[in-house]
């Protein structure tokens, strides 16, 4: 690619600590040994990326481009890469990368590896119309998704995928998922797919309707019951996967387990769980965490989601409105999955 051509490009950046958003023309990074570039076509903002806005000393130093989202095509491949073509579309996810020779890489979980890189805090994210990754790191689209829905796959879309497909629960079985925003519908819509009598748990008998449209056989408003009381009565689940960004409903969800039953934890502040102990004993109950998946796992959960029809509901964003769609994340007011879509042209070195 010509030096003309790597210039042209936008980023959303934040310039130093505390910093608006603010898109700003930069010239693309040539892929080194290893890697490719991609031009980005759309890039999901995450409940994560809020925490990335937040750094005080991120490892890449400033500026900081966010994002672990992204939907793109191969626009260029450096060196010794292998498999990977010029114009294939490809999703870009949490994981970034990893050092390929720890104990996790050499097993195949590459997302525990201590030295593994997240887009957005290791190196330059994906809100921004050109990104330079790992080649090891890119999962293929497949044909039935757009950009716009591919994206989020790379975080919200494999993480609900692997965290229901690995959790022991059976064609059947009661599960159930806390939180209907951007992980939880799409942990519904999964959950549905996959043969599960799903339960849905929301704040508001307002979600119902849309509780059902996602597929929820049932549906728990904690406005107006406890739902691990609810769950209890009607026989357990035999998992509960928590999607909402609050870890007080936790321990009160606990209850509604069914013996040797599972409490997955995909969505969290941060906050202590105040547990007892006796919950979990008595009962044979466990309470785990999921992180992510793999590239190869992103694009197991593209392709379950072209064969069952699952996609993950959007709302795109010009990437010059990063900054109001940040703060509209940050309000708790994004009803889904917001997407940054970078397009052709516009002004940069302008707020976002």
């Amino acid at each position: 690619m010509s030096e003309a051509g790597r210039r042209g490009h936008r980023a959303a950046q934040l310039a130093e600590p505390g910093a608006a958003v603010r898109v700003v023309p930069v010239e693309a990074r040539p892929p080194g040994v290893g890697e490719v570039r991609v031009d980005v076509a759309a890039t999901g903002i995450c409940g994560a990326d809020i925490g990335t806005v937040r750094a005080t000393a991120p490892a890449g130093g400033f500026p900081i481009t966010p994002g672990h989202e992204v939907a793109g095509v191969i626009a260029e491949s450096g060196p010794s890469v292998r498999g990977w073509e010029v114009g294939e579309r490809v999703a870009v996810g949490w994981f970034g990368g990893s050092c390929g020779h720890c104990s996790a890489c050499r097993t195949g979980d590459v997302v525990h590896c201590p030295e593994r890189k997240v887009p957005g805090l290791s190196y330059p994210g994906g809100w921004a119309s050109t990104i330079t990754v790992p080649a090891a790191v890119l999962a293929r689209i497949p044909e039935g998704l757009s950009s716009a829905e591919a994206a989020p796959f790379g975080c919200a879309g494999v993480t609900t995928f692997n965290a229901l497909r690995h959790s022991g629960a059976e064609p059947g079985d009661r599960v159930a998922v806390l939180g209907i925003g951007g992980l939880g519908h799409l942990a519904v819509r999964f959950a549905a797919a996959m043969g599960f009598e799903t339960v849905a748990i929301g704040r508001g008998e307002d979600k119902r309707e849309l509780a059902e449209e996602l597929g929820a056989r049932h549906y728990i408003d904690t406005e107006r019951q406890e739902p691990g009381a609810a769950l209890r009565k009607s026989g357990g689940a035999r998992l509960i996967l928590s999607t909402a960004s609050s870890s007080k409903p936790l321990a009160e969800l606990v209850d509604g387990l069914a013996p040797h039953g599972t409490l997955t934890v995909v969505g969290f502040d941060g906050a202590p769980l105040q547990l007892p102990l006796a919950k979990l004993v008595m009962g044979a109950r466990s309470v785990t965490g999921h992180l992510t998946g793999s590239p190869a796992d992103t694009e197991q959960a593209m392709r379950f989601a072209v064969t069952t029809g699952v996609r993950p509901r959007v709302e795109t964003v010009p990437l010059e409105q990063a900054q109001q769609a940040l703060d509209t994340q940050r309000e708790g007011k994004a009803r889904f999955r917001m997407v940054l879509t970078p397009g052709q042209g516009g002004r940069a070195d302008a707020p976002a």
